[in-house]
């Protein structure tokens, strides 16, 4: 199951991304689990300056942008495809 987190302080951006993402689950077809992160410090953690991020499986892939769903559903492709 690929993890997947939006990382934002919960701006009318970081919503768009959540949505996007939601979207791209769907698309792709693929075993995937959905998070949320507005925690400032957890956000830091993955050393991310700039809002909303996106990352999956622990490895940030878009930051400070709203990626499209097809786009998304492209990397949620091959995480899921580099597991097990």
């Amino acid at each position: 199951m690929v993890q997947v987190k939006v990382l934002g302080p919960g701006c009318a951006r970081c919503k768009k991304l959540f949505h996007e993402a939601e979207r791209a689950i769907a698309e792709a077809g693929v075993e995937a689990e959905l998070t949320k992160v507005d925690d400032f410090e957890a956000i830091m953690a993955y050393g991310v300056a700039m809002t909303p991020a996106l990352v999956m499986d622990d490895e940030v892939v878009s930051v400070g942008r709203i990626p499209r769903a097809d786009k998304i559903a492209a990397w949620l492709a091959k995480a899921a495809s580099g597991q097990g």
